[in-house]
């Protein structure tokens, strides 16, 4: 365990393992990486794995701003340029998905493949309303049931309540600036299709993403410029399906970095 002075805030990772291609997780709104605790033990066993606490987020400090999809990214880049980290298989959840892409797309040579666990992106325009809405109400009030209100929606009926009782209570030690401005930053910058789809169009390295909903998958299809790319749909699933599936998640990422070694 580590932590390392970036830019303007000091960043918790880890970093365990030692064999190429090194594994980088990134988690998503709220969370921190703890939620890679289903795919760490898995995959360091043959990977040199680094998870880290977004800015904001988990053990890493809070600065008064920077959290943007491409301000994230930005620290990811430096750190990996300060552990002398040339390449990485980058693996992030929700708003995790967008800040590798955006890590893909402003230093591509950082990245050699992408996964991405029901990214925060290609959302409907037609949505604009209703975040609008909720920026408002964020601004105005305690964000914490808000955000948490937000959160049981993506819930799928399986879910544990274990783990959904973890999720909610973490949303109450987020300091109310990074609630606010990360999602506000997230639904006016790459969220939105007609803002994501031409900036996601310019990640050239293979993409394997997941999601719970095949209309979503199909739209990403279209973007891929490797033909090595897959979207998987796993109808029914939660927000978390990483967590949900571990076993069946671990493999396929397993072997579908496996092919595009052969």
């Amino acid at each position: 365990m580590a932590f390392a002075e970036i830019r303007d805030v000091r960043l918790f990772f880890t970093d365990e393992g030692s064999t190429d291609p090194v594994l980088l997780f990134v988690h998503g709104y709220t969370c921190d990486s703890h939620d890679w605790s289903w795919q760490l033990p898995h995959f360091v066993e043959e990977h040199r794995v680094i998870a880290v606490d977004l800015r904001g987020h988990g053990r890493s400090s809070a600065p008064p701003l920077g959290y943007s999809a491409t301000d994230f990214a930005a620290d990811l880049a430096a750190l990996l340029d300060t552990l002398g980290v040339r390449s990485v298989v980058a693996i992030g959840h929700s708003l995790g998905g967008v800040v590798i892409s955006a890590l893909a797309v402003e230093r591509p040579e950082l990245v050699s493949r992408l996964v991405c666990i029901d990214p925060a992106y290609l959302i409907l325009d037609e949505t604009r309303t209703d975040d609008d809405s909720f920026n408002v109400a964020l601004a105005a009030m305690d964000p914490v049931p808000l955000v948490q209100q937000l959160l049981t929606g993506f819930d799928s009926p399986g879910r544990s309540p274990a783990l959904r009782t973890w999720q909610l209570r973490r949303v109450e030690g987020v300091p109310h600036h990074v609630l606010r401005q990360a999602f506000e930053s997230q639904v006016t910058g790459l969220a939105r299709i007609s803002k994501s789809r031409p900036y996601l169009a310019r990640r050239a390295c293979p993409v394997l993403s997941f999601y719970a909903d095949p209309a979503r998958a199909a739209v990403e299809t279209a973007l891929f410029n490797d033909e090595r790319s897959r979207a998987i749909a796993w109808e029914g699933a939660g927000h978390w399906l990483h967590q949900e599936r571990p076993a069946e998640f671990n493999a396929l990422v397993d072997n579908w970095l496996a092919c595009l070694q052969d």
